[in-house]
């Protein structure tokens, strides 16, 4: 990621993303932070310019189509280059697939599924245009497993980042699918799922998850899972025969409800 000069990071004032613009400003990445929270974003945006470099906020509802074209036009804006996109934006699900009020369901695929298309589309131009470039797309591990929403979301993710690598080959821009295990931040608590149950091995510190991104990232690597754990456990699960698969992930499911 040498030579990169500004990142943009949706969802990043909290968890995951906020790690990432810490990492990002220590690097010596200017960014630009977009979320929901006007307050917040000043805030975490005073913060990091004490790291000495420049962040600008941009207030903004994934949910909300305008919104997403109003970030999609800041990546595209070639007088303000943006050199790496990590589109981290995104949140738990409670609910299940069949209960009747799909409004969470819906919300979760305007905000982790098409703003991701939206946005990887306007950043994936913009970069092939100048020859050079990062797509960070945050997935799960959940995604390669069958436990609800969330993994239906989250599989469509890395199919759809290493479709857009397969689209930006050999343009200089590189897209990467980050998919973490389960993360130490207050993604779980604000779902309302409850992990107390989840033995200390299962979890990753989010700074070292950042670390690893990052690093893959500028090796041009596809699929990010960060730690050894995970990473063998991703590749257990895609050689499992799927009826298998979505067996655990029931038992799983059913241990958690």
């Amino acid at each position: 990621m040498r030579g990169m000069a500004t990142a943009l990071v949706t969802g990043g004032t909290s968890g995951i993303g906020a790690a990432f613009a810490r990492q990002l400003a220590r690097r010596g990445h200017d960014l630009v932070l977009v979320a929901r929270d006007a307050a917040r974003l000043e805030e975490v945006a005073a913060d990091l310019r004490g790291s000495g470099v420049q962040v600008e906020v941009l207030r903004a509802d994934l949910a909300d189509r305008v919104d997403v074209q109003r970030v999609a036009d800041r990546l595209e804006d070639a007088g303000r280059p943006v050199d790496l996109l990590v589109n981290n934006a995104g949140f738990g699900l409670a609910s299940r697939l069949l209960d009747p009020d799909t409004s969470e369901q819906e919300r979760a695929l305007d905000v982790m599924a098409k703003a991701v298309l939206v946005l990887g589309g306007a950043a994936g131009r913009g970069m092939r245009a100048r020859g050079r470039g990062a797509v960070l797309n945050v997935s799960s591990v959940a995604g390669f497993v069958t436990m609800g929403g969330y993994s239906a979301v989250k599989a469509w993710v890395t199919a759809y980042s290493e479709s857009l690598a397969g689209e930006l080959a050999g343009s200089g821009v590189t897209v990467t699918a980050l998919c973490p295990g389960f993360v130490r931040t207050e993604f779980h608590e604000r779902a309302d799922l409850h992990m107390s149950k989840l033995p200390e091995l299962g979890w990753v510190d989010v700074e070292e998850l950042v670390s690893t991104a990052l690093d893959d990232v500028a090796r041009g690597r596809v699929i990010s899972v960060p730690t050894a754990r995970y990473a063998a456990l991703v590749h257990l699960i895609r050689h499992a025969p799927r009826s298998l698969v979505r067996r655990g992930s029931r038992a799983v499911v059913s241990a958690r409800s």
